[in-house]
């Protein structure tokens, strides 16, 4: 039975499984030999399960007996931050070496519920820091589009995974667009959803208040099924909201979106200029009316980011100290072997990052820059508040260019922090926002993906699909 991988998609999937065109286990076989010939150039797997065909085997009696979901015997990749019971989790760094999850994560207890067959788990920057995937203690994720790129960051491997054609879809975790800017980079549809609309409950915390867990799936029609499939409200994660806490805007036929222009003025040329540009022309053709837009404090996103998430961190890290669980390096009384331990299971990004948020949480530089950077996020929420009055949705770019090469931006920490240009705003405010496919642009003979990101108010992720679904022409 041969399955065309390049072309499926869930919903195609789960019309060929229901009328036995291909079981589950034919399925998840296929996906396990392509994995086989990619993921040794890309990386995008860390471990492929070994019970993949037993997971498959419950997903088809499953559907001989009629129970049937959405997501029944779809093969999923699963980013190495999201805890399955029984399989190993790292989150990309040394320090939880030979550490097995506890517990089902609350999004996986709701995909195991529709017998999802889990693949395995993706690479990722280590505790989701970084843009490029080149922060994992174990290797770079390369772009499945060309191999010299790096794939993203930091849902690299999750991303890869799909655009490889060694996943139907994926969950990865978005805290500054480490969904949308991979999937940008790799040519995939990434949504980041609403914070508190998907729980945390079971996911390795870096910035507690910008996390979010979100899908990286071929099309927006499927985007939207894994979401459906683990949105909602958990008693394990006091932040997940019923959803009447925010008004839901219907998707009308005259949607009014709105573009930032100032912001695009600094920085952002080129054919990928141009590429947006033909974007909003194709909004404009499909009778969207698009209006220009200001966003005051937009700018200082970045760094109001570049605080709260490395200060959240430095808090969140503190639990691994290689006395409970992971790494364990023996000093020469407790404190020396925290450092040790640390100091050798931490990489560098990760220790940067812990440093800078220490640093800000510290007496006397508190008020400086920790309570500063929470006054000004306020402020920006508001800008995002007034905009929402006149527009239904806000589109911007993705990411400012392509992929860019592997080792190029490694030693300029500052570059990479600006990969995260357009995609901060969305965590900062906590609104959703997906990133889709708009076009290649040429690079050096390569033809490389350009993404267009388009955010919605508060719990209105049905905006994103509607607008997502008629651009790619779903």
């Amino acid at each position: 039975m041969k399955v065309d991988l390049k072309s499926l998609t869930i919903t195609e999937a789960r019309k060929k499984l229901d009328s036995k065109e291909f079981t589950a286990v034919e399925l998840a076989s296929t996906y396990l030999d392509e994995i086989k010939k990619k993921n040794g150039e890309v990386n995008a797997y860390l471990e492929i399960f070994d019970d993949v065909l037993e997971q498959a085997k419950l997903a088809d009696e499953a559907i001989s007996r009629g129970e049937i979901f959405p997501l029944t015997g779809i093969p999923l990749g699963i980013k190495d931050n999201i805890l399955i019971e029984g399989k190993k989790v790292t989150s990309g760094s040394k320090i939880l070496e030979g550490f097995i999850a506890p517990y089902d994560a609350t999004v996986i207890q709701k995909l195991k519920l529709q017998h999802v067959v889990f693949l395995g788990r993706t690479n990722m920057d280590e505790f989701a820091m970084g843009s490029s995937t080149e922060n994992s203690a174990f290797g770079v994720t390369k772009n499945p589009l060309d191999l010299t790129r790096v794939a993203g960051g930091s849902s690299g491997g999750s991303v890869a995974a799909v655009a490889m054609h060694g996943a139907l879809a994926s969950l990865g975790s978005d805290t500054g667009g480490s969904v949308r800017e991979p999937a940008s980079f790799c040519g995939v549809v990434g949504l980041k959803p609403t914070y508190g609309g998907v729980s945390r409950y079971g996911l390795m915390a870096l910035g507690s208040s910008l996390d979010v867990i979100g899908p990286i799936t071929k099309t927006v029609t499927d985007s939207e099924i894994l979401w459906q499939a683990i949105k909602g409200q958990d008693k394990m994660d006091s932040t997940t909201y019923d959803e009447d806490v925010y008004p839901k805007r219907p998707a009308k036929n005259k949607l009014v979106l709105g573009v930032p222009y100032h912001i695009l003025d600094k920085g952002f040329g080129g054919d990928a200029r141009k590429k947006f540009e033909e974007s909003i022309e194709k909004l404009k053709n499909l009778g969207y009316e698009i209006k220009d837009i200001k966003l005051p404090h937009i700018e200082y996103s970045l760094a109001v980011y570049y605080i709260i998430m490395p200060a959240e961190a430095s808090s969140n890290l503190s639990r691994f100290d290689g006395v409970k669980y992971g790494l364990h390096v023996e000093g020469d009384n407790l404190l020396s072997d925290y450092l040790k331990t640390r100091g050798v299971g931490f990489g560098k990004e990760v220790r940067r990052r812990i440093l800078i948020g220490t640093y800000v949480l510290s007496t006397g530089y508190y008020d400086a820059y920790y309570n500063k950077a929470i006054s000004l996020r306020r402020t920006i929420s508001e800008d995002f508040e007034k905009a929402f009055a006149e527009v239904d949705a806000i589109v911007t770019p993705t990411t400012a260019g392509p992929a860019f090469k592997i080792g190029e931006k490694a030693n300029n920490p500052l570059a990479l922090y600006l990969e995260d240009v357009f995609t901060v705003p969305a965590n900062i405010v906590g609104i959703p926002a997906i990133s889709i496919p708009s076009g290649n642009t040429e690079d050096e003979g390569s033809k490389l993906p350009l993404g267009l990101q388009v955010m919605a108010p508060h719990n209105c992720e049905n905006l994103l699909f509607d607008i997502g679904k008629k651009f790619l022409g779903e």
